[in-house]
């Protein structure tokens, strides 16, 4: 038998500055959008979701899942992956499972909901795969370098095991799913299967939404199945879910050393954060433009939880309720409205700690005067109370003033 070198097959592992170019994605946009008409800039404005800038979790995952693969790959053409796949299939009429090869190069990827996690492993598995699977000639045979499925809602174990058969024949053409269903297998039988299609067609196996085992019933015997499958198939699996799924992995030792590996949480208020909003917030679809003030980055940061999900909602929601509304501003106003009208059921989530302001109680409070408008105002500082006094004799409102640049909270 000729070995055949899959690795090689796979594309070019990215350096960091190249896999930074390959990851990030930037939607069409014009200035001249938001001269159109409402409908259009309504529309439009959900190409602000196609924006992807990889943070430093994404650049990580890339590395965990390339390596994960390759380390997969190249134990297809091993002596002991042959043995086992003699093995597996002999089990399958036998119902005798002699696995032989363990789980040490499966891993978890754990993090909150809302962080990016998914798009991370979406966006590394089309550059890992290059979209394509490998195909050989001599011998003929096809491989899917990185499977993704879902964990079942019922942790069903022989859910699992079709889908992942269905995922192959959707992807290869081939027909496991139908057989299987058609004999009405059992899962002990189903587990033969999967595990032999791992071995010839499969790199890594990610199962997604991990977390469904968490205070299920049938979790128990979910994980059970995982660990027989891991032994049997001997290709790499990785588990991804929200920290729910943390203390269910820990329960039992052969679980917890086979779900090391990545945990993410909130993002830091950082400069990749920072970079974010502002990149972010140049996609502007009302008629009149504004550039984001650090006060609003931190209105973003602190109404957010550092949820990068969170953060596009806000974005999207307060150009949607100011189009809607004739505002026409995207301002901490508006992004005020869209948390208190939209993002109401996580508000016992977010809990942020906003800096209330009254302007009896602190008249000797400093504002700098870069958070004023300059052409108002003309000292270095400038207390609140003199900000009152000159937006009066201007005939401004000073509450709209403060709101544009720090979080007022009018009592």
């Amino acid at each position: 038998m000729t070995n055949i070198d899959y690795v090689s097959l796979l594309p070019h592992f990215l350096s960091k500055d190249l896999l930074l170019d390959a990851l990030t994605v930037f939607p069409d946009y014009d200035d001249s959008v938001r001269e159109e008409n409402t409908v259009n800039r309504l529309m439009r404005l959900s190409d602000i979701y196609s924006l992807y800038l990889p943070s430093p979790m994404t650049l990580e995952i890339y590395n965990k899942l390339y390596l994960a693969t390759v380390m997969s790959l190249q134990k297809k053409n091993s002596r002991v992956v042959i043995h086992q796949q003699n093995q597996t299939y002999k089990s399958i009429y036998s119902g005798d499972y002699h696995g032989i090869i363990g789980g040490a190069d499966s891993f978890s990827i754990v993090g909150m909901s809302g962080i990016g996690k998914s798009s991370a492993i979406q966006r590394s598995i089309s550059l890992i795969t290059g979209g394509n699977i490998i195909c050989t000639e001599s011998p003929y045979t096809k491989v899917i370098p990185c499977l993704l499925v879902q964990c079942p809602f019922d942790c069903s174990s022989k859910g699992l095991l079709l889908e992942i058969l269905m995922r192959v024949d959707e992807v290869l053409g081939t027909s496991y799913y139908e057989k299987s269903v058609r004999s009405a297998s059992t899962t002990d039988r189903l587990i033969g299967t999967v595990s032999n299609v791992a071995l010839n067609h499969i790199g890594l196996l990610i199962i997604d939404e991990i977390q469904n085992v968490a205070g299920h019933k049938s979790g128990n015997s979910l994980l059970a199945m995982l660990t027989q499958l891991i032994n049997s198939s001997g290709i790499s699996i990785c588990f991804v879910g929200t920290p729910e799924s943390i203390p269910f992995f820990e329960r039992a030792f052969q679980m917890a050393r086979r779900a090391q590996g990545l945990r993410y949480s909130r993002l830091e208020y950082g400069d990749f954060f920072k970079m974010f909003c502002r990149l972010a917030s140049r996609y502007q679809y009302v008629k009149n433009y504004s550039e984001i003030s650090d006060g609003m980055v931190e209105y973003l940061y602190e109404h957010s939880g550092g949820i990068m999900s969170v953060v596009m909602s806000l974005l999207h929601d307060a150009q949607e309720i100011a189009i809607c509304d004739g505002y026409e501003l995207l301002d901490m106003k508006a992004m005020d409205k869209a948390y208190k009208k939209r993002l109401m059921l996580l508000h016992g989530f977010i809990e942020p700690s906003i800096k209330q302001i009254h302007a009896v109680k602190k008249r000797k409070s400093k504002v700098p005067r870069e958070m004023v408008n300059e052409n108002l105002f003309g000292s270095e500082y400038l207390t609140i109370t003199e900000i009152a006094e000159m937006s009066k004799n201007q005939g401004l409102d000073v509450v709209d003033i403060l709101n544009d640049y720090i979080v007022v909270e009018e009592v």
